[in-house]
């Protein structure tokens, strides 16, 4: 077989994201071996980077190897055992994976399921809190990938905390792209995923957990059921002391997040947020134009992923080949029974340029125009300019 050469895409889809050269630089860094000093201080320095990122000074913070799933898996084996109620948010594909998951921990998910595209409010967190005795622990997405919705975390805190139940967060698609205040929104859990905003190949799952949760876990009766998972054991391996062998570290996925998390610092978060949101309001304003309506309504929809009814006229499918094949464009389509109906369109961290933006709008005219539904050449383009110089 020859030699295999990777085409050149613009990735704009929900994942994963274009990846800056130094990041895939550093994964070409000699290996060595993964209780070797020096790798060890990388361990170190990534992990004291995360709290950064996740805004958060819990000693156990690590990059669990695996992608976001992993840290998904990761998060609920270790919190919830046989016969332990969990109150899940579902309102798209992944409230509805975690719930799964719980119940194949032997737990018993209780739903509380909106519209996709929807919120889950404050006050249905509370009723069922309410209602449904004691509790584990109530799950959330954070950005809702499969829809993008923006799902608000902070004002679910208190009332956690006054039912005694922990707060496992799901930042997959919003970490290194919005705020994701661990300890001031009082989180216990908090994971995500490498291949979205953070601009790292898949591959690494980030995850936090804090002390309340941590002695949740030591204090199980039951084992945990997954031994590659159990933060009990691999805390140890990630103990900047006196370090417990438990897995072979994938090294230089590990280099790479240390990169890509170094490439962030020097943006500084403030300002990658405001990038983030200035493309997203520029795309979707070029979207509007074309007459594609947003799933999300405006308060609650992301600025790292868009997810976009297609109109009835619009093969979504064919011109999703179109973008790929003609213009080496990936944009994603729906899931679930969204699919086929929508588009999700990603502007997550390299990937969130205006660069793409128009890249992307530009190709989008050129199509509609061959295929008779863009009337108007450059009305997106101009509609995307002109939040451009309003942003600035």
């Amino acid at each position: 077989m020859e030699e295999f050469c990777a085409p050149r895409r613009l990735l704009l889809g929900p994942g994963p994201s274009n990846v800056h050269p130094r990041v895939l630089q550093a994964m070409a860094t000699s290996l060595v071996g993964h209780l070797d000093q020096a790798f060890l201080a990388v361990m170190n320095d990534v992990q004291t980077r995360l709290r950064r990122l996740f805004s958060t000074a819990n000693r156990l913070t690590i990059a669990v190897s695996g992608t976001g799933s992993a840290g998904m898996e990761a998060a609920v084996v270790n919190i919830v055992e046989p016969g332990d109620a969990v109150i899940v948010g579902v309102n798209g594909v992944f409230g509805t994976r975690l719930a799964t998951i719980v119940e194949r921990c032997g737990g018993k998910a209780i739903r509380i399921e909106v519209p996709w595209g929807q919120i889950i409010e404050p006050d249905l967190i509370e009723e069922k809190l309410r209602r449904s005795g004691p509790v584990k622990a109530v799950v959330l997405v954070h950005a809702e990938t499969s829809t993008g919705a923006w799902q608000p975390i902070e004002p679910m805190s208190a009332m956690c905390r006054a039912h005694d139940a922990l707060l496992i967060v799901d930042a997959v698609t919003s970490l290194a792209g919005l705020p994701v205040e661990v300890d001031r929104w009082g989180i216990d859990v908090c994971y995500s995923a490498t291949q979205k905003c953070l601009s790292c190949p898949p591959g690494l799952a980030p995850l936090t957990v804090n002390d309340r949760a941590l002695s949740v876990i030591r204090s199980r009766r039951t084992p945990c059921q997954s031994w590659y998972f159990d933060l009990s054991l691999i805390a140890d391996y990630w103990t900047e002391h006196n370090r417990a062998y438990h897995h072979t570290a994938p090294i230089s996925m590990l280099y790479a997040l240390r990169e890509s998390l170094r490439i962030i610092a020097e943006e500084g978060l403030p300002a990658r947020f405001a990038r983030h949101h200035l493309n997203s309001r520029a795309l979707m304003a070029g979207l509007l134009a074309l007459g594609f309506d947003p799933v999300p309504p405006v308060d609650y929809r992301l600025p790292t992923l868009l997810c976009v009814t297609v109109p009835t006229l619009i093969d979504e499918g064919a011109v999703r080949a179109q973008l790929l094949e003609r213009f080496d464009i990936e944009i994603g389509g729906g899931l679930g029974h969204l699919k086929g109906k929508v588009w999700r369109i990603g502007l997550m961290g390299e990937s969130s340029t205006e660069a793409n933006v128009l890249t992307l709008l530009n190709a989008l005219e050129e199509i509609g125009i061959q295929n008779g539904w863009v009337t108007i050449p450059g009305i997106a383009l101009q509609a995307a300019a002109s939040t451009y110089s309003r942003g600035r």
